[in-house]
């Protein structure tokens, strides 16, 4: 299916997604990041704020875009703003179907896929599903319907089936860094030792697993977070507190710290002083496509210390990575470490062979020894 069909709306906001490359790649290659036009945005339920913001400005219709995981982070907008009974703001989603019910995907996909429809018909937003077979005239038809729908201050989804939706163009992400993540994880594993590790969502955590078979070790010291994008420093921060002789390290994403950037404050207002958190900013949202985050125009070391982090550096190389590793490791208060990261990861890289619930049980036994 061609993107044709968008032509008419002009302002687009979102979180990448995997399944909606060809939507995100479309959007780079026509607008880029434009204030006016197209904005990534932290959260899912930040870009539905943000696309109300655009409606109330012009009154016209916005189009906000998420991977169906986001829905979580809709909901509260959705109905206590958007819904006809509160603004009746219109707004038109694009809602990549991961987990769609007999389609294999990862495991963090599975029941939010079984209940994507039915969490959109409860926010009372009428769906409509894309896929390969839709053809012009189908969706042509139910645009009218939606239009009709729109004009009474109503939401509409367009969810959308993997492949369902093309773009002949090709739009290449990199930035100016050199060093990669998973080597940059290596590293980290080498230092930490036996002490627990909570690492973020995607290839960090895919990472992380296979340098641990390669090493020919085990998993138990690792909580691989699949899904719940930007809760790591969260679970770590649970594990942290009630586990003070321990000391716990975050492998965490630029774009997971953006999600829920709250928790940071969460963190320093609590000082845990065995708590290490990492974060590797590659200013993309790399596991769905290498779309950018807005890290790069952040200066996350500033953010760690005014939210209460007595050490916070950012590091550019190896040497300082090290240094940096070591320091924390000896030390006895709440660290940050930004490490600057390229884009890019390995072809071939794999995902872990253990269940969710199997790293579950091997990290909690090594936890609780």
């Amino acid at each position: 299916m061609k993107l044709d069909f968008l032509k008419e709306f002009d302002f687009f906001t979102g979180v990448p997604d995997s399944q909606l490359r060809a939507l995100c790649d479309f959007l780079m290659a026509t607008y880029g990041i434009d204030p006016r036009h197209h904005i990534i945005a932290a959260n899912e339920g930040n870009c539905v704020a943000l696309a109300a913001g655009y409606h109330l400005a012009t009154g016209k219709v916005p189009v906000v875009y998420l991977q169906n995981s986001g829905e979580g982070n809709i909901i509260n907008p959705v109905v206590s703003l958007l819904n006809e009974k509160v603004y009746a703001i219109p707004m038109v989603f694009i809602v990549g179907w991961r987990g769609e019910p007999g389609v294999h995907d990862e495991p963090q996909h599975i029941y939010q896929g079984e209940v994507t429809l039915k969490l959109l018909e409860d926010m009372d937003i009428a769906a409509f599903v894309i896929s390969r077979e839709t053809t012009e005239a189908e969706l042509a038809a139910k645009m009218a319907e939606f239009r009709e729908l729109l004009a009474q201050g109503k939401q509409v989804a367009f969810v959308v089936r993997k492949g369902a939706l093309e773009f002949d163009g090709k739009v290449t992400y990199r930035n100016e860094n050199t060093m990669l993540r998973e080597d940059i994880i290596r590293h980290i594993a080498a230092v930490t030792g036996e002490d627990p590790i909570v690492s973020t969502t995607g290839k960090a955590s895919r990472e992380l697993f296979e340098i641990r078979e390669q090493n020919k070790e085990g998993h138990g010291h690792d909580f691989l977070t699949v899904g719940s994008m930007g809760h790591s420093s969260s679970i770590a921060l649970g594990i942290s507190l009630q586990k003070p002789d321990r000391k716990v390290w975050i492998i965490d994403g630029d774009g997971a710290v953006l999600m829920h950037m709250g928790a940071m404050a969460l963190i320093g207002a609590n000082q845990p002083k065995n708590l290490v958190h990492i974060v590797i900013n590659n200013g993309a949202h790399e596991t769905v496509g290498g779309m950018p985050t807005v890290a790069e125009k952040i200066d996350l070391v500033t953010v760690a210390k005014g939210c209460g982090y007595p050490k916070a550096v950012c590091v550019r190389s190896f040497e300082q990575l090290d240094e940096a590793l070591s320091e924390a490791k000896a030390g006895q208060e709440l660290s940050f470490i930004e490490v600057k990261c390229a884009i890019g990861a390995r072809d071939d890289l794999g995902r872990p062979t253990t269940t969710a619930r199997e790293n579950k049980l091997n990290f909690v036994r090594e936890l609780r020894k």
